[in-house]
């Protein structure tokens, strides 16, 4: 199988502190990959790692099949990449900034305001980016980085910060690029977004992955109390463990006409990594 990125055994120090151990991941082409961890967990290390900006200590890792120690020309021009340190022209107006890096790109510049539209910053084109908030510098930033259609997307936390309005908008394209072959390497605080973009997860605590793989997976994996939460119509929330008991319960409701809702009650991603290392996600 071809992989749009590996990485076997890496590990990275800084001095006398790791900030990758022995992390190991295979990303298949046209995959929506989630690194998730708190803050100071490794995962913009990581990022600079496979993306060529720093070199790990040992291991080998790879992407588009070449590897990350000698990347040249060609893979970054089918490369994105969005952080929250990703440069951008801040006397030059917003359409300007993405038509200098169109050039660059060789894109086609028709696909300027399109973009623009999609991240929500369409009436904004003529404004200097040095009048944007930071919202809006990650929005264009985040639109830069789609000019080329690149084959692989990393993204930073790319809605931190951001109306839910637009975030869905940008969840929205992302899904539309995936359908058409991107791979995405995503980074995110957001638990929500990440169950519902992601295909696989990894969880990242101080320099470890401690599980990995789709949310049906890790839910069910950490679903060790199975229940399920009833809404009546009085009103009231009815929290039941699934037993042949409850089970005849659950019926007897139904039959009275007294269910409003019925919801299994798996664990939030929240929820496992709580358990897996003992504190939160933030």
């Amino acid at each position: 199988m071809d992989y749009a990125i590996t990485m076997k055994n890496i590990h990275k120090t800084f001095g006398a502190k790791t900030a990758i151990k022995d992390v190991s991941i295979d990303i298949k082409q046209g995959e929506l990959f989630g690194f998730l961890g708190p803050s100071g967990a490794g995962k913009t290390t990581t990022i600079k790692i496979v993306t060529g900006q720093l070199k790990q200590n040992s291991g080998r890792a790879t992407i588009l099949g070449r590897e990350t120690t000698a990347l040249n020309h060609e893979i970054y021009s089918q490369v994105g990449i969005v952080t929250d340190n990703s440069g951008l022209y801040e006397n030059m107006s917003c359409y300007d900034n993405l038509l200098m890096f169109s050039k660059i790109l060789n894109t086609n510049k028709k696909e300027i305001m399109p973009l623009l539209r999609r991240v929500g910053l369409g009436g904004d084109r003529n404004k200097q980016v040095k009048k944007f908030s930071k919202g809006m510098k990650q929005r264009l930033v985040l639109a830069r980085a789609m000019l080329n259609k690149p084959k692989i997307l990393f993204l930073d936390e790319p809605t931190s910060g951001l109306d839910p309005s637009t975030s869905i908008e940008i969840h929205k394209l992302m899904l539309e690029m995936k359908n058409d072959g991107t791979t995405f390497f995503l980074t995110t605080h957001n638990m929500t977004e990440a169950s519902k973009l992601c295909d696989r997860i990894a969880l990242f605590n101080e320099g470890v992955i401690v599980d990995m793989g789709s949310m049906d997976e890790l839910s069910q994996k950490y679903n060790k109390e199975k229940s399920v939460k009833i809404l009546l119509n009085s009103g009231a929330e009815v929290i039941l463990g699934l037993t042949p008991e409850n089970s005849r319960r659950v019926a007897e409701l139904i039959n009275q006409n007294a269910v409003v809702t019925i919801h299994s009650q798996e664990p939030t991603l929240e929820q496992i990594f709580l358990k897996l290392t003992g504190r939160d996600l933030s």
